[in-house]
């Protein structure tokens, strides 16, 4: 039941991925609305002289990621500690009601794939980290309201390729995201397997309800005159 349930674990968390990705192109989702604002963002920027609200914005945005790679970091700290006190834990485990028997090499192989979640997520957040960093020197390279040779289709490919970047390293910081939200799903694996599948499953229920259904998704297509029922523009 173990392996069986990991190896749904691992479909699971990959499959959605894959559907998120492509249901973005074709419906309304948190992701394909905001890369609509970004756009609209960096257009609005290159009409400023003064930019450093621009500046301020994408450091909030790093120092936020920031916190959440510094507690990747903590936790895997704290992860490989619990690996040296496996016995203990083993016998903690055991004494739980409805928990199922569980041996030291079932426990280390459970705190492993925790581990691999948080290094994963540690990447995620450090890259998303380097394309803001490199969104940084977009902002600042970006052509001046005042330089008449730059006409306004070469701005405006200068603002769509500025606020892809930003869109990247927004999906990297959502992958980072789910990494924790899938580890509160392994925390059932301790208990019993059943748990787990019930916990990722019940994981992918809130990732999609609040990505592509969610009350903040309706306000902000309202905000320009969309909706839910209407179909993405190609």
């Amino acid at each position: 039941m173990d392996y069986v349930s990991l190896a749904g674990f691992c479909f699971i968390w990959a499959g959605y991925t894959v559907f998120a990705r492509r249901k973005a192109k074709t419906a309304w989702c948190l992701a394909s609305s905001m890369q609509w604002y970004r756009v609209e963002w960096m257009l609005r920027m290159l009409e400023r002289d003064v930019r450093i609200p621009d500046a301020a914005i994408l450091g909030n945005l790093e120092r936020v990621i920031g916190f959440f790679a510094s507690t990747s970091i903590l936790i895997l700290a704290g992860l490989v500690t619990a690996l040296s006190a496996n016995s203990a834990a083993v016998e903690l485990l055991s004494s739980l009601p409805f928990a199922q028997g569980t041996s030291v090499e079932q426990f280390e192989l459970k705190v492993l794939v925790l581990i691999l979640i948080y290094i994963f997520a540690f990447f995620n957040f450090t890259w998303s980290l380097r394309q803001y960093s490199f969104a940084n020197v977009l902002l600042g390279a970006a052509p001046a309201v005042d330089e008449e040779e730059i006409s306004r289709e070469e701005r405006r490919r200068y603002a769509i390729s500025a606020a892809k970047v930003i869109d990247q390293a927004g999906h990297s910081y959502n992958y980072g995201l789910r990494c924790f939200y899938f580890s509160m799903a392994v925390m059932g694996w301790f208990v019993h397997p059943a748990l787990f599948v019930l916990g990722y499953l019940g994981v992918i229920w809130v990732l999609y309800m609040r990505e592509f259904r969610s009350r903040t998704l309706q306000v902000i297509l309202a905000a320009e005159g969309r909706s839910l029922d209407q179909a993405k523009d190609k």
